[in-house]
């Protein structure tokens, strides 16, 4: 049994529903999706009249199938599908018309045949009659006429065929006919997708809706630690540095507040030493001068011959001369301890045991990853009322107004504000494109970022759907709305459907 030459289809559009059915073999494959966002629909009902009677569609993941052994006859079919799908019934009259190509393919098949099969006939007859009205021509002038009609016989006209697809006819149609289940654009700009390229490329739309919406600033800015919550560790004189026990934390080790980090050990110098050499021996001096006087004293004070005042006195000063000499000794041994200031992660440091680190230089940065803001540049004064930043993969943050600065920092002026949310991913000077929503309103359509597609020239468009499987570009002109949306001021009109997922693959389509 002959079956159904394969891309036979026919749409429908009803309601909430939109409907393409494709013919394949004696099958007929039905494709359901939703018309505002062309999501499939999945576990639906699906009745169609035939002339067969009435029969009910299989499910087959995100299609149906309907067996239709009427297909192999090549003729118009009026299809009636009944589509119900939770809460929503909806009756779609359908019109199936399945060409003749199989006659009309062999005769024009045969007529080539025929034709090529007189192309060498024609030439012997060629070659013989310019040989015979040459000797004709040599024996006698007067047989001139007859030589001048057997080579106009020769050369009489075979009829002329245009090649398969290049017939000139009037009635031949300017359209390209879109046909088997390949994505092309078609003569007249549009894109034909079938119905299981769309699922390939999971186009989604949305209907368009005009609205007002406050006016966006983008600004240039990075992320910068939230300066209550990171600290910088740093040593207050130069000295060596040495690990604590269990060695340097590595980058992004988590550390508490008053954790040891490493050791700095001052440098003495030949003449500091010797220096201290000489003050150790002067208050080893004043010691022994002293215990010598308060042995003294401690012999005389029970008969009352000194004061008991004059012995507590050089004992008291005897102790002070014994903890200096102590200290002096601690100062040349003793190295200072460096402690992070606050509980966060190491970001920045790369200390090495024996490094000789100068005061005041930056050993450790720490920074508390949950805790992180984004620092703008803004050429004027502004006084946003919501922002958000955008990081060059992608990613949308929503942000928290912190201040801004009242100096100008390289000509602009810097704003604060706190990232809100979760911001795992992120560092410490990542750059970021910060859209900050004034007070100012602008009417217009918001549309997804990833509707809209630049091409070579730098001209932003956008693809609406206008049929079920019929795709067109429109150039419009958008304006920065926030990180996740982008606002069309001209170039489209409010209830189109327009393409918010899967546009960059629509502009490939060739």
């Amino acid at each position: 049994m002959a079956s159904a030459p394969s891309g036979a289809r026919a749409d429908a559009v009803a309601g909430a529903f939109e409907l393409v059915a494709v013919a394949k073999g004696n099958a007929l494959l039905i494709y359901l999706d939703q018309v505002a966002t062309n999501t499939p629909i999945e576990n639906a009902s699906i009745t169609v009249e035939t002339p067969s009677g009435s029969q009910a569609a299989r499910a087959e993941g995100d299609l149906y199938r309907l067996e239709a052994p009427f297909l192999a006859t090549p003729g118009r079919y009026d299809l009636i599908f009944t589509v119900a799908a939770g809460d929503a019934v909806e009756v779609m009259p359908l019109m199936l018309e399945i060409p003749k190509a199989v006659a009309g393919a062999s005769l024009a098949s045969d007529r080539r045949a025929w034709l090529s099969m007189l192309e060498l006939p024609g030439m012997l007859l060629l070659g013989i009659g310019l040989g015979f009205a040459l000797a004709m021509f040599r024996r006698s002038r007067a047989a001139m006429p007859l030589c001048l009609l057997v080579f106009s016989t020769a050369l009489w006209p075979m009829p002329v065929n245009a090649h398969e697809g290049h017939d000139h006819g009037d009635d031949k149609k300017q359209a390209i006919a879109a046909s088997g289940e390949l994505a092309q654009k078609l003569s007249d700009g549009t894109l034909f997708i079938p119905k299981p390229v769309q699922r390939i490329f999971g186009l989604r739309t949305t209907l368009t809706v005009s609205g007002a919406f406050n006016r966006s600033v983008e600004l240039p800015g990075r992320v910068i630690p939230d300066p209550n919550a990171s600290g910088f560790v740093q040593a207050s004189v130069g000295g060596r540095l040495s690990p604590p026990q269990g060695g340097f934390p590595r980058l992004g080790t988590p550390v508490k507040k008053g954790d040891v980090l490493a050791h700095v050990a001052p440098p003495i110098q030949a003449i500091d030493v010797s220096d201290m050499r000489q003050r150790q021996g002067e208050l080893d001096q004043q010691i022994s001068i002293v215990d010598g006087r308060i042995a003294r004293y401690q012999r005389l004070a029970p008969s009352g011959a000194v004061p008991r005042q004059l012995l507590d006195e050089a004992l008291i000063e005897l102790q002070g001369l014994k903890d200096r000499r102590a200290s002096l000794d601690i100062s040349r041994r003793e190295a200072e301890s460096l402690a992070a200031p606050v509980d966060g992660v190491i970001a920045d440091g790369t200390p090495v045991a024996g490094q000789i680190t100068q005061p005041n230089a930056v050993v450790f940065h720490i920074v508390d990853p949950a805790r992180l803001w984004v620092e703008a540049s803004s050429f004027s004064a502004i006084n946003p009322a919501t922002a958000t930043a955008t990081t060059a993969d992608g990613k949308t943050m929503k942000l928290a107004f912190r201040g801004s600065g009242f100096a100008d920092r390289n000509q602009t002026i810097p704003v604060h504000f706190a990232i809100e949310g979760d911001p795992t991913g992120l560092r410490a000077g990542q750059f970021v494109s910060v859209l900050v929503s004034t007070e100012g309103k602008r009417e217009g359509i918001a549309v997804p970022r990833a509707s809209v597609v630049r091409n070579a020239n730098g001209q932003d468009f956008v693809f609406e759907h206008i049929a079920p499987e019929r795709f067109i570009a429109r150039p419009v002109r958008t304006e920065a709305l926030d990180g996740e949306r982008t606002l069309i001021v001209a170039g489209v009109q409010q209830g189109q459907r327009i393409v918010t997922q899967g546009a960059e693959l629509l502009d490939h389509v060739r």
